[in-house]
Parts: C-alpha cells; sequence; structure tokens
C-alpha cells in the first residue's frame, strides 16, 4: 500500500513509520526537519521538507495513486501554531479530494467526547483536566474532528488513544466505546498498531472508538 504519513517524528508517528516497513508499505513522509527521522529509515522513505500548514507542501506529499494517509501529527502546548490539527488537515483533505485518496487514519483525542462514549466520572475528568491544563491540544482535536464531521466523502477512520506511553507492541489492547477513567493509558506502539490496522478495514470509517488496554 502506497502510504502518506505525516507527524512521522513524533512519539506515535515514529512507530507508524515502523510498522508501515515491516508490513511493506511505500511510505511518503512531510516533515519540517528531515534530520529528525530515525537515520535507519531515511533510505527506505520518500521524504518531503515542508511543513502540512502550507497547500503546496501537502499537494507534493499526497500524489494521485497514494491509497491512503496516515494523521499522527502532535500538539505541543507551549510551541505548536493555534489549530494545528485543524489546519492541517483542512489541507489535507482538500488535496485527498484533489487527488481521489479515500482513506484517511488519524489519532484523536480521548479527552474529546463523542455521544457513542460511555460517559463516566473517568470520562468527566479526563475532559475537565485536558480543558483546563491541555487546552491547545484539547480544543484543536475537538475542531478537528468537528471539521471531519463535516466531511463524509472522506472515508475517514479515527482513534482516541488514552494517556499514551512508552512500551511494546503487544497487539493486545480494546478499541470501541468502553469506559474509561484517568488511569487508562496505551502504548504508542499500540496505539500506531490500532492506527494501521484501520487501513484497510471499513468497520470504524466515520467514526472515533477510545483504544485502551
Amino acid at each position: 500500500m502506497k502510504v502518506t504519513l505525516f507527524g512521522a517524528t513524533g512519539n506515535v508517528g515514529k512507530e507508524c513509520l515502523k510498522q508501515c516497513l515491516e508490513s511493506g508499505h511505500e511510505v511518503t513522509v512531510l516533515v519540517r526537519t528531515p534530520a529528525k527521522l530515525p537515520e535507519e529509515y531515511r533510505s527506505k522513505i520518500t521524504v518531503i521538507e515542508g511543513d502540512a500548514l502550507t497547500h503546496s507542501d501537502v499537494l507534493s506529499a499526497i500524489s494521485q495513486g497514494t491509497d491512503a494517509v496516515l494523521f499522527a501529527i502532535g500538539v505541543d502546548e507551549k510551541t505548536s501554531p493555534k489549530d494545528l490539527c485543524t489546519d492541517a488537515t483542512q489541507h489535507i483533505l482538500d488535496v485527498m479530494r484533489e487527488n481521489a485518496v479515500s482513506r484517511l487514519v488519524w489519532c484523536g483525542g480521548g479527552s474529546n467526547i463523542v455521544p457513542a462514549d460511555q460517559v463516566s466520572f473517568g470520562a468527566k475528568f479526563v475532559r475537565w483536566y485536558a480543558e483546563h491544563f491541555l487546552k491547545h491540544r484539547h480544543f484543536d482535536k475537538e475542531k478537528q474532528l468537528e471539521l471531519l464531521n463535516s466531511r463524509k466523502d472522506i472515508s475517514w477512520v479515527g482513534v482516541r488513544p488514552l494517556q499514551m506511553k512508552a512500551g511494546p507492541k503487544t497487539m493486545k489492547y480494546r478499541i470501541g466505546y468502553d469506559k474509561f477513567s484517568a488511569m487508562s493509558n496505551i502504548s504508542f506502539a499500540d496505539c500506531a498498531h490500532s492506527m494501521l490496522q484501520q487501513l484497510s478495514s471499513d468497520h470504524w470509517v466515520h467514526e472515533v472508538p477510545i483504544i485502551q488496554y
């Protein structure tokens, strides 16, 4: 499969890149700083230096013939531009439509509660904490989800990880609308694994299940 990956130098993105190559996918990445890519992968992928906030750079990264796009861009509370994920997603969706690319898999936020969730006290606490201490990330991801919900012409799938951490790829996690709390977590590796599973599955199209152990 021909895959374009955004956010390849972040914790989730590096795992997505590694697992894409292990699965035999042909990978193109758009990165602002190519030197941040793991050296052992650079010769195995197509690297485009640029910014996901620039339409022409996104157009260079998602060519005709691309099968799917992986969105793993993270938000830094102090340094990321306002609405980073939302604005980058707008460019990505526009280019996907232009080049007839239909599948987008993106990493959302566990604090963004949706109607299908089981809204326990734990879920409310996760949302409250994000609204007060992770405002930049939380509200950007909310706007991103609103944008995606308005674009059902694209077969997008979202996964919402909870409290990500370093750890092995176990492939043993729950995906769905199960109850969750501030204690729920998942490794970067398993988050990436769940994303790659959605590249060829239609089960969660236009949905945003929680992933957790």
